[in-house]
């Protein structure tokens, strides 16, 4: 009986260990995708550090709410145009007019797929 109690408690604790190393792969996945956005932004746009830093950021949960969006069962109309309107609010508030006009550019021709 004790041998059937512990397996049963191992079982339960492998079950709860896979679903936090889910999350936590999802969001290596995330960051790296935010990483490599940015650096390739940085490129384009030619901003500062403290401009980067903040530019990741806000990629990254882009990428985040993006990535959510595809693995939910059902969207809310209006997810999408939401979360682009989000991302487009933060880097005008990052980022000055030039940069932002390179912005535009880069994400009609990248992050639009993410």
């Amino acid at each position: 009986m004790k041998k059937i109690f512990t397996l049963g408690l191992f079982v339960f604790a492998m079950f709860l260990g896979t679903g936090s190393l889910m999350a936590q792969s999802n969001k290596i996945e995330v960051n790296k995708k935010a990483s490599e956005q940015t650096e390739a932004l940085a490129k384009v746009i030619k901003c500062d550090n403290n401009q980067k830093d903040q530019v990741y950021l806000a990629l990254q949960e882009f990428t985040q709410a993006t990535l959510d969006l595809k693995n939910a069962s059902v969207v809310k109309e209006g997810a999408v145009e939401k979360i682009k309107t989000l991302l487009d609010t933060k880097m005008q508030d990052i980022l000055n007019e030039t940069q932002y006009e390179r912005y535009e550019a880069f994400y009609e021709e990248n992050l639009k797929t993410l």
